[in-house]
């Protein structure tokens, strides 16, 4: 085994164009985790100043105006700021960024791919592309996704489906779900039952296929002696859909939120008594899981959801819920006015999703996934780089070498400076690199 002699950090930079640099999943669940255990952490991203928050070094990009600037000059910018930083593992989180993760394993680095989501049938859905170039479009992504995805060091998934599509692909995926943290849903006074607003909720993404007609409808056809409210938070991804929702009357249901931060959400969800996921039955949401899903439960309140397979295998065994026909206004509704009507039986089921999510459904066993995704990782390319120092060659200046792997614990690796001593041609450097390395695309079918 080889041991550290100077556990300096890892260097591990985490990109992103489209989400936010402290975006729920790359922030405050992978990059807080990652920080936690000891590595040197940044994110490279959409954020409005240069800041370190919790252990994590936030980068931000300048601004930019419009999809075009995104897949051009962000991308530019994204790749120079990239290759300055360093890194030992640069780990990304969008498909476009698939061109910048290339360049960066061209020149001999180790770089993760994180599959947020079924990109190819996620196209079908793209409301700014003409529908009838979708399906052509959808074959052409996933094929490039594809080959993209083979050239990579390692691949994280989001969810047990994406990893049947891409454990074929690549055999180093690992699958780390997006569950809840559940210590941001212990608020120092949960509310007693009685004591909740008579209000259901529903945040996050809003369009026609996340079902937002339907849950206006089902507010609509509920008893007005129930005085119940919509509390609904997010963004629309048709601003115009937004404008014409508001000027209806059905609208007088709602109690509009905008974006909420973390503490917003814990803070709704100790208020309200359901919880509403109702999602159209399209092809990228039936083996989707909705991370809201998971909140509600760690939030002890019980879940409306339609009934795909999926999720009902989900809210039936932990018993958290109703499962519904999400293109029917009136079986929400009949599912609403039982849990409230009946706040006995709402809480426990409440009790029953919070219980389902401390054993099951938590972010700290995720954790534990991506920590030791790291460090086979880095173990992995220690011994590359130590059998290659072995036969007479020199590991180049960012190798990892001396790794000591602790249980549940990333490695603490040795990082190499410049030095005179190992300057090397750019040539040797990477037909080196190339040769140590696995995973590289000249050995994979496209």
């Amino acid at each position: 085994m080889l041991t550290a002699t100077d556990p300096k950090r890892c260097r591990v930079v985490h990109l992103t164009s489209a989400h936010s640099a402290a975006d729920v999943r790359i922030f405050h669940k992978e990059c807080r985790s990652l920080a936690r255990a000891g590595y040197e952490v940044i994110v490279i991203g959409n954020h409005p100043r240069n800041e370190t928050v919790d252990g994590v070094r936030l980068q931000g990009l300048p601004g930019i105006k419009g999809r075009l600037q995104r897949m051009t000059l962000r991308l530019v910018r994204i790749c120079q700021s990239a290759f300055a930083a360093n890194a030992d593992i640069y780990h990304f989180h969008d498909p476009e960024l698939l061109g910048v993760g290339l360049l960066l394993r061209a020149a001999g680095k180790r770089v993760v791919y994180d599959i947020h989501e079924d990109l190819p049938r996620a196209m079908l859905l793209k409301a700014y592309i003409p529908s009838f170039l979708r399906s052509r479009l959808m074959w052409i992504v996933e094929r490039v996704e594809n080959a993209g995805a083979r050239c990579m060091s390692g691949l994280v998934v989001a969810t047990p489906a994406l990893d049947e599509r891409f454990r074929p692909i690549h055999p180093n995926t690992t699958v780390v779900n997006n569950f809840a943290i559940l210590d941001e849903f212990i608020l120092p006074k949960r509310r007693e039952w009685t004591d909740r607003d008579p209000a259901v909720t529903y945040y996050g993404g809003i369009s026609d296929e996340r079902g937002i007609h339907e849950m206006l409808a089902a507010m609509d056809l509920l008893p007005k002696s129930l005085n119940l409210k919509l509390e609904l938070g997010g963004w629309f991804y048709v601003k115009a859909q937004q404008i014409a929702l508001m000027a209806q009357e059905c609208w007088n249901h709602v109690i509009w939120h905008d974006e909420l931060d973390r503490n917003g959400i814990a803070s709704l969800l100790n208020r309200v008594q359901v919880g509403l996921v109702v999602l159209h039955p399209l092809e990228a949401y039936l083996t989707s899981q909705p991370t809201k899903l998971f909140e509600y439960m760690a939030a002890g309140i019980p879940v409306i959801a339609s009934d795909f397979p999926l999720w009902r295998k989900i809210v039936q065994g932990a018993g958290c819920g109703i499962l519904v026909d999400p293109s029917n206004p009136g079986e929400i509704a009949s599912a609403i006015e039982r849990l409230i009507r009946n706040p006995g039986e709402a809480e426990a089921m409440g009790e029953r999703g919070h219980k389902a999510a401390l054993e099951s459904y938590s972010w700290a066993n995720e954790e534990q996934r991506l920590l030791s995704f790291y460090s086979s990782l880095l173990q992995k390319h220690t011994i590359q780089e130590a059998a290659a120092t072995t036969a007479g060659g020199s590991p180049p200046h960012n190798a990892v070498p001396n790794l000591h792997l602790l249980p549940n614990e990333p490695a603490r690796v040795e990082r190499y400076g410049r030095s005179p001593s190992l300057s090397t041609p750019f040539t040797e450097l990477h037909r080196r690199r190339r040769n140590n390395e696995d995973s590289i695309c000249e050995s994979r079918e496209l």
